[in-house]
């Protein structure tokens, strides 16, 4: 299933301090990003934590590599399609 688009809204500090309790439940439910800006300068981003968790993950250079060495071997034919997968699990109950 693909994931949907993220929505990323920018605002001003002053309103995000206003209505912090509202924008971080949006940002939990609704997966909703917020750049919070201060003369229209970015200064700090507000997301759910999962997604926040799914970017640390991708700044970890072992995880990185993992993704490199995926590619690779996807590159070099030793990937296998998602349907062959599936059919040599049926084929093997």
């Amino acid at each position: 299933m693909a994931k949907s688009a993220t929505v990323v809204h920018r605002i001003p500090l002053t309103q995000a301090r206003a209505h912090l309790g509202k924008l971080a439940k949006r940002a939990f439910l609704q997966k909703e990003c917020f750049i919070l800006e201060k003369d229209g300068i970015p200064l700090v981003g507000l997301l759910n934590v999962d997604d926040l968790e799914d970017y640390l993950e991708l700044r970890n250079p072992k995880v990185q590599n993992q993704i490199a060495e995926g590619y690779k071997e996807f590159r070099s034919g030793k990937a296998t399609s998602a349907r062959a997968f599936l059919r040599q699990l049926r084929g093997r109950k």
